[in-house]
């Protein structure tokens, strides 16, 4: 070999350093897939999540900007510590987006091409929440304009001169923008990670796929083409993946022929927004629906104590639609209280995040349809341009110890469903 003249030694020391660096910048992760237990994938069973053999219910979080950060090397550090600080907390399932439309580092470019860097980070994603037993709730497009959302979409119909209309709701109801949509599933779904060799369909790490995140269509009230679409995408979804809960992305408000318009919605728009709880979750290929909860948005001069009070009317209402009338799970996807509304404390947010927390531990005591609840939102420190107003980095504040208790009390009623064993010693 060339180890003779004194080349060889050098070069490898300075390609070992260069590795070296490359590992701890979160280039390469040493997966050891292998050596892990299998995963199972999370079913349903009429009103509850069910893994294992036995009822699952959900302490979770948002982090919406875990492929974001993933795309470049350097970030990606803060990616794994999002995902190993949950599972020290013992939370099981993060909500995040995986979907980029033609924004900076775009997963989706222009219809139907697609950025290979940016797909390779949401491999890294869905590959570092499997090493840390998280579980993903992947959403596949936005109805707000951030991250691209179904404003990209019908602005790349309108240039390519095929769309119907400019209005961003032609989303649900334009052929060619259905048929971009359709193929963008079809692309996610059967991507397989170039980490784990599965494909995304195939793995059970991901909990499940949200068609969209808070679908609105304003420009039709009656419901009728957010209902088609819904319809139409579900439906699609199954087609192809058969394994995975499929869940809408919606708010949560009731529709304008449901009677609980008058007295459980927010207030007289919620129901004008062409969005129905109860119809759009009725739907037969939807497994599970979502509510959100924002009460310092719905009624920003309110008192606090009142919004409160109006936060267990409103989850109180749509557990029993889970339990009565849907039959499904419910699972709270988003809820938080912002640090701008008046008089906002510390104090008060973890009073609201308590009062969640304690209505799904009594759903699941009793075994009921509140199937878990997912706070908006997580961050590691140094990320101040993900940070919005409910952003919190959880070891900053005594916030940690609410959800640590939540997942413990969980894991007495139900069972133990994390393979996190230093979050363990901690109940």
């Amino acid at each position: 070999m060339v180890s003779g003249n004194g080349v060889f030694y050098p070069i490898l020391c300075f390609g070992m350093f260069v590795v070296f660096i490359y590992i701890s910048f979160g280039g390469i992760r040493m997966f050891s897939f292998d050596e892990d237990p299998e995963l199972s994938f999370v079913r349903r069973n009429g009103t509850q999540f069910m893994l294992d053999g036995k009822a699952f219910y959900v302490n979770g979080w948002n982090s919406y900007w875990l492929m974001a950060q993933s795309v470049e090397l350097y970030s990606r550090p803060k990616v794994r510590e999002m995902l190993k600080t949950g599972a020290s907390m013992g939370l099981t399932v993060c909500r995040t987006w995986a979907f980029n439309d033609g924004d900076y580092n775009a997963l989706q470019i222009s219809p139907g091409r697609f950025s290979e860097e940016t797909f390779k980070a949401l491999d890294y994603v869905i590959a570092e929440a499997r090493e840390h037993g998280i579980r993903l709730l992947l959403s596949l497009v936005n109805n707000l304009h951030a991250y691209g959302g179904k404003t990209q979409y019908v602005k790349w119909a309108w240039q390519e001169g095929i769309g119907i209309s400019a209005t961003n709701d032609s989303f649900f109801f334009d052929p060619s923008i259905r048929s971009y949509f359709k193929n963008y599933i079809k692309t996610v779904l059967t991507r397989k990670n170039t980490i784990t060799g599965i494909e995304y369909r195939n793995d059970p790490t991901i909990f499940g796929w949200e068609l969209i995140n808070e679908p609105r269509c304003m420009s039709d009230r009656s419901g009728d083409t957010l209902q088609e679409w819904i319809e139409e995408m579900s439906a699609f979804v199954k087609l192809i993946d058969r394994n995975h809960l499929t869940t809408i992305g919606l708010e949560g408000f009731y529709g304008p022929d449901d009677p609980k318009d008058l007295t459980v919605n927010p207030e007289y728009w919620a129901s004008k927004v062409g969005a129905d709880f109860i119809r759009n979750s009725k739907t037969t290929n939807i497994d599970f629906t979502s509510v959100h909860i924002y009460p310092d948005q719905w009624f920003r001069h309110q008192d606090f104590e009142d919004q409160l009070k109006f936060v267990s009317k409103w989850m109180v209402s749509h557990i029993e639609d889970g339990e009565m009338v849907l039959k499904k799970p419910v699972l709270f996807s988003e809820y938080g209280l912002s640090q701008t509304m008046k008089n906002f404390t510390l104090s008060n947010r973890e009073k609201m995040h308590r009062t969640v927390l304690d209505i799904i531990y009594k759903s699941a005591k009793k075994n009921r349809s509140g199937a878990g609840a997912l706070v908006w939102q997580f961050l590691v420190g140094g990320m101040k341009e993900f940070c919005d107003e409910y952003g919190m980095v959880p070891y900053e504040s005594s916030t940690h110890s609410l959800f640590i208790e939540q997942s413990c009390r969980l894991a007495r009623v139900k069972g133990w469903a994390h393979k996190d064993k230093s979050f363990k010693q901690l109940c």
